[in-house]
């Protein structure tokens, strides 16, 4: 999954992609490149982030929308209902939802009745607190448990569970050792029975760990998770993590 941000504000690449043209043609080369689908967001969720208006959203992402034409297979990262109706008109095949469907009381119909593939986040807090002090007693079974709830939630709303993919939210109010932890106990999150999507790319925590090349880093904690089971790869660097986890499949 490649990451396409049409934000000023993105903590990684806040502004590259503000033009609806630039951004239609790296979304193209994201494909290219070998990315299965594109997820394209136009509201920063980086810790400490504050929120947009729908109006605002949809501003800055169906410019990009109209552009692609549905040539490019897209997810829309919002947790808006209007925001995912619109965007799955023009094309959107997943909805990439932050809240786990709690942001927005509409969101879960709106992707019950397009039949479209939905992804649910865990976020202790939100966006703009989340980080300022998180805790867990076991953060790999807290996290398993709430995405199993919420999974239980969008299936009764009508949405399909083979439609559904987990993201345990790495970076969203966790601590380094958090988001470490739960790629080494990455069984726990499988054992709830759906595809399992990390989105390491670009985070701090690399930074932390003492990476001084952000993208190698990036490429190594995919392939970690990888190794463990994950099935989507969300990627600011699609070339990079598709020629690795390419020759990884290999010694399958």
């Amino acid at each position: 999954m490649g990451v396409l941000n049409v934000t000023p504000d993105s903590f990684s690449d806040g502004g590259v992609n503000l033009d609806p043209d630039t951004a239609a043609a790296s979304a193209r080369r994201m494909l290219e490149e070998g990315a299965a689908i594109v997820d394209v967001g136009g509201e920063s969720t980086r810790p400490g982030s504050d929120g947009v208006t729908g109006d605002e959203e949809l501003r800055r992402v169906v410019p990009v929308l109209e552009r692609l034409g549905g040539g490019v297979p897209v997810s829309i990262d919002t947790s808006k209902a209007e925001v995912a109706r619109r965007a799955i008109a023009l094309g959107a095949e997943m909805v990439n939802d932050i809240t786990a469907l709690r942001g927005d009381s509409e969101l879960a119909g709106v992707v019950a009745e397009s039949g479209v593939y939905l992804c649910l986040m865990h976020m202790q807090g939100e966006p703009r607190t989340m980080q300022l002090d998180p805790s867990y007693h076991d953060v790999a079974s807290e996290v398993a448990a709430f995405l199993e709830q919420r999974l239980g939630f969008a299936v009764s709303e009508g949405i399909r569970e083979d439609a559904v993919c987990l993201d345990p939210g790495i970076g969203f109010g966790k601590t380094v050792e958090h988001n470490l932890e739960l790629v080494r106990r990455l069984d726990v999150l499988l054992a709830v029975g759906r595809p399992v999507l990390i989105g390491f790319s670009r985070k701090s925590t690399l930074v932390h760990l003492g990476a001084t090349d952000i993208r190698s880093a990036s490429v190594a904690a995919a392939l970690a998770a990888y190794e463990r089971g994950a099935t989507i790869i969300r990627a600011h660097d699609v070339e990079a993590h598709v020629d690795a986890l390419s020759v990884a499949k290999a010694f399958v």
